[in-house]
């Protein structure tokens, strides 16, 4: 997007940026949206910096972790007697997560990435092989690209 020749980022650009400058895939995710729902970023990098790499170890992928804390913010119940909210998380979160599938075929970073990277050999392998460089990018743009519609 641009205005009078200066170049604005957007969502996916910027948290692109981020991603390549280091922070995790849920990191990037989670704070490209905090502030709009009322998250400080620090917090927001905090709160997302224990689910990049599916958990640490080739879980849900931390793009999908990190969309569900968004979708969680946005729609999310703050008390057990808002049955309401639980049932429409719940169905978001589902809606979500079939998108993220259609479009990557799995939301499980051992999936995505093609190795079990609960194993430190594999993990080693990925990054000298710059797989999570080259193929979560994609995984974090597909995300933002998601909640953008569902938000």
């Amino acid at each position: 997007m641009s205005y009078e020749g200066v170049f604005i980022m957007g969502k996916s650009e910027n948290a692109i940026v981020n991603f390549k400058k280091g922070l995790n895939c849920s990191q990037c995710v989670l704070s490209a949206f905090s502030e709009n729902l009322g998250l400080d970023k620090e917090l927001a990098l905090k709160i997302a910096s224990g689910f990049g790499g599916g958990l640490c170890q080739g879980d849900v992928c931390g793009a999908v972790t990190g969309a569900v804390m968004v979708l969680s913010l946005r729609y999310g119940n703050s008390t057990s007697e808002d049955s309401e909210a639980k049932e429409k998380i719940y169905r978001v979160i589902r809606a979500f997560s079939e998108e993220f599938k259609d479009m990557n075929g799995s939301i499980l970073c051992n999936d995505l990435i093609g190795l079990d990277l609960n194993k430190e050999e594999n993990r080693m392998l990925a990054r000298k092989n710059g797989l999570f460089k080259g193929k979560c990018p994609k995984f974090v743009e597909d995300a933002i690209s998601i909640l953008e519609t569902f938000l």
